[in-house]
C-alpha cells in the first residue's frame, strides 16, 4: 500500500487499537472495510459490508474487533 496506516479521510479512518476503516463508495452504495496490519506489512481484511443506515452498525465493528484478535493471538 503506497500510504500504508497513514491513508487518512476521507478514504480511511483509524478505530483505535490498530483497526482501521476503509470508506469505498460505489453503485451499490457506501461501503466499509474493517482491516488491521500484522508484523511485515500485511494487511489483513476482517470484515466488510454495505452500509444501509448513516453510522456504522455497533455489531460491524464488534466482527471487526474480534476477528482482529483472533488474527493477533494466531
Amino acid at each position: 500500500m503506497e500510504f500504508g496506516p497513514n491513508l487518512r479521510m476521507p478514504h480511511s479512518r483509524a478505530m483505535g487499537s490498530g483497526l482501521f476503516e476503509l470508506r469505498p463508495r460505489g453503485r451499490e452504495g457506501i461501503g466499509r472495510v474493517f482491516h488491521c496490519f500484522i508484523i511485515g506489512q500485511r494487511v489483513v481484511i476482517l470484515h466488510a459490508f454495505v452500509k444501509k443506515t448513516p453510522a456504522t452498525p455497533e455489531q460491524e465493528l464488534k466482527m471487526a474487533r474480534k476477528r482482529m484478535k483472533e488474527v493477533q493471538n494466531g
